[in-house]
């Protein structure tokens, strides 16, 4: 009975150790992942529309797609500005740690940098489609709150009230 409650009480002690590394791994990940989200100050209908769009500016080259078929919606443009991001890393980490990969014996630890740099970008490739595929205009960790596109939502906002205003002015001179 003693040998029982002792494994019992083992059993409870490994249950409590798991449970607290959950608990830490969820915080860490909801540390990490607490970045900007500015789908509230998008048009519902816009990121209805596109969210196709959304999900292929992840998928490299593929970023050209939103950028070409839907130019005018901020969404498509929010996530191809992150999906652009992402392929200028991905292309810059793979010129520099291929042929450094081929150096003897420190090659090694070069490919190994290359593939925790590819394994970060696949992560964050599949956090920005799922991100999209929910209709969320949400940054993405380490890289969301760089900017090579313009899609700046107050941006555009005070570009289009400028451009109904002079349509207005115009009418009212006629």
């Amino acid at each position: 009975m003693e040998e029982e409650r002792k494994e019992q009480e083992e059993v409870k002690e490994e249950e409590q150790q798991e449970q607290k590394s959950k608990n830490k791994n969820e915080e860490w990940f909801e540390k990490v992942n607490n970045t900007e989200d500015v789908t509230e100050k998008m048009d519902s209908k816009d990121v209805e529309e596109n969210k196709a769009m959304g999900v292929l500016a992840y998928i490299g080259i593929l970023v050209l797609i939103p950028l070409l078929a839907a130019p005018k919606s901020k969404f498509a443009r929010y996530h191809s500005n992150q999906g652009l991001i992402l392929l200028i890393i991905e292309v810059l980490c793979s010129a520099i740690f291929t042929p450094l990969g081929f150096i003897p014996y420190v090659g090694i630890v070069f490919s190994i940098i290359g593939g925790l740099v590819g394994l970060v970008c696949l992560v964050l490739l599949i956090l920005g489609i799922v991100n999209a595929a929910q209709g969320k205009a949400k940054a993405l960790p380490l890289i969301g709150k760089f900017n090579i596109l313009k899609w700046d939502v107050e941006d555009t906002e005070s570009e289009t009230k400028e451009e109904s205003n002079s349509s207005e002015d115009k009418k009212e001179e006629e």
